[in-house]
């Protein structure tokens, strides 16, 4: 008999065997909590003094946390005029987008390497900037500010894994250039029979992907008025910021299509300008503006990871002749 001092009983503790018909699948069969359609608000960054509020349902998700999804953590940042606050992440991605106010962004020099110039970044409302792995920094707020940041540690902490390769350098995404490219989209005649009219960050290190690091998609995309765009799903996360809407603008969510195409016993998340929404993997959404104003929304996924992996499978449901079909396309 052996002593549990035995090195290969030591070695075959942990082990273990699962019967594949009751383990293959541990969503479906719910061993596995799945990703809740969860709101903030913006009053959780409209009042209350300089801080950082995370986005977290790691309660939910049953993982450490804070996480926002299993990849992604999402966070309000609320910083008063003259004040300051940090961060720092076991990140290989974080995306800041300037929701309100202006300020600067001081990266710190990290002891081994030192940052490239102009590791100063100024900003302003509607700006986006992206920093890479062992990227601590300090935002100052010039005036009343607040920015939504997001980041993949969650994913590393999963991993076991620490960032250490900048994979990019630090990127700014100015208000103005967002929207003159997203004005080109919308100016382009063969966008009249898209489903989205929206215009995605990308990075020149990210030929293949073509999204804003080579784990995040940052996606800045128009709603117009009247306008109900068809459902359509896909495999990563969104974690959806609502840039700027009038009431009557709200994204319906759903596991199922009707006959006509739409979403069937759909749950409703209305739009509230810098509030912010997660659209779970795998379910039908459909966004749809009733309010009489243009508005525009940033999700944010870990769709770079998947594109990658060649897993993010975006299905769009369209109408046709016989009611509705489901396509695999751009949109």
């Amino acid at each position: 008999m052996r002593s549990h001092s035995d090195p290969v009983e030591r070695l075959t503790e942990a082990a273990r065997f699962h019967d594949y018909r009751r383990a293959s699948n541990p969503l479906a069969d719910g061993g596995m909590p799945s990703i809740p359609g969860v709101r903030f608000g913006a009053e959780l960054h409209e009042q209350g003094p300089t801080r950082i509020v995370p986005l977290d349902t790691s309660a939910i998700l049953g993982c450490p946390g804070p996480a926002t999804s299993p990849g992604l953590c999402a966070h309000f940042l609320r910083i008063h005029s003259g004040d300051a606050v940090v961060t720092d992440a076991n990140a290989t991605s974080q995306l800041f987008f300037v929701m309100r106010g202006s300020g600067t962004s001081r990266l710190a020099v990290d002891g081994a390497i030192d940052m490239p110039p102009g590791t100063e970044i100024p900003w302003q409302a509607g700006d986006l900037f992206t920093l890479p792995a062992r990227s601590a920094a300090t935002h100052a707020g010039g005036e009343d500010a607040a920015l939504y940041w997001v980041h993949d540690e969650p994913l590393l902490r999963h991993l076991g894994a620490v960032a250490t390769t900048r994979r990019f350098g630090p990127t700014l995404y100015r208000h103005e250039a967002i929207r003159a490219a997203l004005d080109a989209v919308i100016r382009d005649p063969e966008s009249k029979r898209a489903n989205r009219l929206s215009v995605l960050l990308g990075n020149h290190l990210f030929p293949q992907s073509m999204t804003v690091t080579h784990v995040l998609w940052a996606m800045f995309g128009i709603l117009p008025v009247g306008v109900v765009q068809p459902p359509h799903r896909h495999q990563s996360v969104a974690v959806d910021l609502v840039v700027d809407a009038k009431p009557g603008c709200y994204t319906m969510v759903g596991r199922k299509l009707a006959a006509d195409g739409s979403i069937a016993d759909g749950e409703r998340f209305d739009w509230q300008p810098h509030s912010a929404f997660i659209t779970p993997p795998g379910l039908w959404h459909s966004h749809h503006n009733e309010s009489g104003q243009p508005a525009h929304i940033l999700p944010i996924q870990d769709a770079g990871l998947h594109t990658y992996l060649r897993t993010l499978s975006i299905l769009f449901s369209r109408r046709s002749a016989t009611g509705h079909e489901v396509v695999e396309d751009a949109g």
